[in-house]
């Protein structure tokens, strides 16, 4: 079933987001993080493919009602974000989406943007006990990550301009230099954004549907 969207306390005010949850109620919950695009038609999709899966998805809408559909609009929106606001209205999705968890630790999920915001919130945020990253990037956000509470998945594209290879294996050894658990998948010949089957420019088949099946599988094995 579709999901819809509600309203949680977030610092003394209020933030909105996109729900979806199975037909059997509560289940394991997984924060799912936009990118610069804003929270629009695929990221909604991505919380109804992951109730159809058996999670309860919650993408916190962090541009507060505005999105943007052409790339140098997106990029105003990017580095207007305000980080600590993000934080909070993290934090205020976290704890709102527990009441509908099944299990104690969440998830978290991000493309491009949200990809850096997962990984800062399973940083921040000890209920968070893992987190999948699709070619995180955003220069204001730092990640301290000798404070993760659970296993990183790293998605990344070789022919991606923004988060190239290179920065894809200095995420993976500075988790790793932080004693934390992470896997890296860079997927040949395919570009940033290959997960958005909204965007046939960079859209991949073959590997969307690989890095869907392992996200799952974390979230499956970690999610208690």
């Amino acid at each position: 079933m579709p999901g819809k969207m509600v309203e949680f306390p977030s610092n003394g005010h209020t933030a909105k987001g996109y729900l979806a949850t199975p037909a059997s109620g509560k289940a394991p919950g997984v924060l799912v993080i936009q990118e610069w695009w804003g929270l629009v038609g695929h990221i909604k999709n991505v919380c109804d493919r992951f109730a159809a899966a058996g999670f309860s998805a919650l993408a916190p809408d962090l541009y507060h009602g505005q999105t943007a559909s052409e790339p140098d609009a997106a990029g105003k929106l990017f580095m207007a974000l305000n980080i600590e606001r993000a934080e909070k209205d993290l934090a205020g999705a976290a704890k709102y989406l527990a009441g509908h968890s099944s299990t104690a630790k969440l998830g978290a999920v991000g493309f491009c943007m949200g990809g850096q915001l997962a990984l800062f919130t399973g940083c921040t945020n000890a209920s968070v006990g893992a987190v999948a990253d699709f070619y995180g990037i955003h220069p204001n956000v730092k990640p301290d990550y000798r404070r993760l509470n659970g296993p990183v998945l790293g998605l990344f594209a070789e022919k991606d301009a923004f988060v190239t290879p290179q920065t894809a294996r200095e995420v993976e050894a500075g988790i790793k230099k932080a004693g934390k658990a992470v896997e890296i998948h860079i997927y040949p010949g395919v570009d940033h954004g290959f997960f958005n089957d909204e965007r046939a420019d960079v859209y991949n088949k073959a590997a969307a549907e690989d890095a869907w099946r392992r996200t799952l599988d974390l979230f499956k094995e970690h999610l208690k």
